[in-house]
């Protein structure tokens, strides 16, 4: 596995965590009956992982994992067993209402070794309906005609979120500790224009604003959801896994508006876990307001933004990385990453950001890889170590990962028993 050389910081909170838990730490030795932890000095490891796990026609996930032999999924279950997380947010996993797939890839795959990796299990579970593929019944991208019909032509252009079919590019949450069902909260149908200052987009042009009255009214924020799953670790308080997968800010015309979204669905956790100024979020069952204050948590998910590169909006993720409440100096590193932008050239060699941070090989001509995988914690949550799993060439699980996906996991060990 790569390795960077910790901060102090982090050396501090491992040693702090080691002399907490390690008399009763226990090594995951069956793929998951040991102690969760897995024998890492009573830490959790928390980990994102887009594992393109999505399939062109609703269903077809489902049939892929029905049998254990499909590569990818393969690839994608080593990169898993290879990190073993014990929290693991999948986005990019298709949504199914009876969590078929979700079953079917821990039965069929983390449960069985893949190309000598131990077997992992989760015995807890959570997914939910997303926004991509839900017909909006609105002209959304502005091409003369309201497409509803799921597989017709311009369906997925109109639908809330871009995608084939309801469920195409889903999130599902995989757990070792129990999740707090009854806590969790979602907002799939949080309103855009709700948000107070939202950067609604409007015609260059014109001035005018590029959706309609009917359509702003209407228009959802998440381009998937927004989840806060609660994640009982012991005795003390919960921590909150803060979910999401934002649109990416690319395929815009002159109105930006995915630039906009990908910067709003960004700015919706950064004001959920900010007291001051969560006032206006409601969850889908109406309960209004967000995280109160001292609350742990963890922001996870493939957020389509770079803090310096790319072609999103320069403070879309900064305003995660610099709010007061979350941990943003935390920076996950691979040997893989800085090998591959040397190799690749192209945009890479025009990047500012420090490439051994990429988390995505977006390939050429454009944009290069970015970094656009997040594990955030709160702060004062200690952090142990954090990585991204992108193995240099010949380095075990390298072929994996390049394999499953155009994203590489990111994982964080925290000691927050």
């Amino acid at each position: 596995m790569p390795r960077t050389r910790p901060t102090l910081l982090a050396l501090s909170a491992a040693l702090a965590c080691t002399l907490a838990a390690a008399p009763t730490a226990q090594a995951d030795r069956g793929g998951g009956h040991g102690a969760p932890d897995g024998g890492r000095g009573g830490t959790v490891r928390f980990a994102t992982f887009n594992a393109s796990l999505n399939r062109p026609y609703q269903g077809t996930l489902v049939e892929d994992l029905s049998d254990p032999g499909d590569e990818q999924a393969q690839a994608a279950a080593e990169v898993v067993q290879r990190t073993r997380p014990d929290v693991l947010l999948v986005n990019e996993f298709d949504y199914d209402e009876q969590g078929r797939a979700a079953a079917l890839f821990q039965r069929n795959y983390l449960a069985r070794a893949q190309n000598g990796a131990e077997p992992i299990r989760y015995r807890y579970r959570y997914t939910a309906p997303v926004n991509t593929g839900v017909a909006s019944g609105f002209d959304l991208d502005n091409d003369g005609r309201a497409v509803t019909e799921p597989g017709a032509p311009g369906y997925a252009g109109d639908a809330y979120g871009f995608g084939a079919f309801p469920g195409q590019y889903g999130m599902v949450v995989y757990s070792r500790y129990p999740i707090d069902r009854g806590a969790v909260r979602t907002f799939q149908t949080f309103r855009w224009a709700d948000m107070p200052g939202a950067l609604l987009p409007t015609d260059p042009e014109t001035g005018e604003d590029y959706y309609s009255e009917q359509e702003r009214a209407k228009l959802r924020l998440s381009s998937k959801s927004h989840w806060d799953v609660p994640v009982r670790l012991g005795r003390g308080r919960p921590v909150h896994l803060l979910a999401s997968h934002p649109t990416p800010p690319s395929f815009d015309g002159p109105e930006k508006r995915n630039v906009t979204r990908n910067h709003d669905e960004n700015r919706f956790f950064a004001d959920y876990v900010s007291p001051h100024r969560s006032g206006y979020i409601y969850d889908d069952e109406g309960r209004r307001g967000g995280l109160p204050p001292g609350a742990r948590f963890v922001i996870a998910g493939d957020l389509n933004a770079d803090p310096e590169d790319g072609d999103g909006h320069p403070r879309a993720v900064l305003q995660l990385l610099e709010s007061d409440r979350v941990e943003g100096g935390v920076r996950p590193t691979s040997e893989g990453a800085p090998q591959a932008a040397r190799e690749q050239g192209g945009a890479n060699a025009e990047h500012t950001g420090d490439p051994a941070l990429d988390t995505a090989d977006f390939g050429e001509p454009e944009p290069g890889n970015l970094r656009v995988d997040y594990v955030l914690p709160s702060r004062g949550l200690p952090v142990a170590d954090t990585r991204v799993f992108w193995p240099a060439e010949g380095r075990p699980g390298a072929e994996a990962a390049a394999k499953a996906s155009d994203h590489h996991l990111v994982w964080l060990d925290v000691c927050c028993r």
